[in-house]
């Protein structure tokens, strides 16, 4: 029996909240109490919005995106630079690229990094498809912005020889992403810096 007095329906949103990134128990309670407060402003539009996201959304067949079409809206937009790729972990780290305005091409979301930890390999991540999109589509520059862990060097590493032979230019941020250092977490200026700064892999 739980010990708040909450509805069912109340606890499973609290419950909800509480599995999301940076909650626990306790500021589920707070988010789900500051909901329901302002249920007209917030609680039922971002119903809404969960609603629409969990119809509509899905992943780009081409660069691994989430949007709510395929191909994606930035793989359709003929803006940008179609012949610089720019290699991320996870879609969170293109966000974080996009926020800061400094990348013009397009983007190869991998979907995680190397791990002999946790058993994830080459086949488990979209390396296979990035060779083939440098190979495929005339691929000019290779940019590795992945994140600067163990595991995001040896996966650097690993595209880099997957991707030898080919006539590419290889780069990777430089200065301003530090050492452990997750994309998602650092302020624009830092990315931007970063980017600017690139360098031959």
């Amino acid at each position: 029996m739980n010990s708040n007095h909450s509805g069912d329906e109340i606890q499973r949103l609290i419950d909800l909240l509480a599995k999301l990134p940076g909650f626990g128990p306790r500021s589920g309670r707070r988010a789900a109490l500051h909901l329901i407060r302002k249920r007209e402003a917030l609680l039922g539009p971002l119903a809404q919005a969960l609603a629409d996201v969990a119809e509509r959304v899905t992943e780009c067949a081409v660069c691994g995106a989430v949007d709510t079409r395929d191909p994606c809206s930035i793989c359709c937009d003929p803006e940008r630079n179609p012949k610089t790729l720019c290699v991320v972990e996870q879609p969170g780290d293109l966000w974080a690229m996009e926020r800061t305005g400094a990348f013009k091409g397009r983007y190869h979301v991998l979907g995680g990094v190397l791990s002999a930890l946790d058993g994830i390999t080459p086949e488990d991540l979209r390396i296979p498809d990035l060779a083939v999109r440098v190979r495929d589509d005339g691929i000019e520059e290779v940019i590795l912005a992945l994140n600067a862990t163990i595991d995001g060097t040896t996966t650097a590493h690993y595209i880099a020889d997957a991707l030898e032979g080919q006539t590419v230019a290889l780069s990777t941020l430089a200065q301003g992403v530090p050492i452990g250092g997750e994309l998602d977490y650092l302020d624009d200026g830092t990315i931007m810096a970063a980017f600017k700064a690139r360098r031959v892999f």
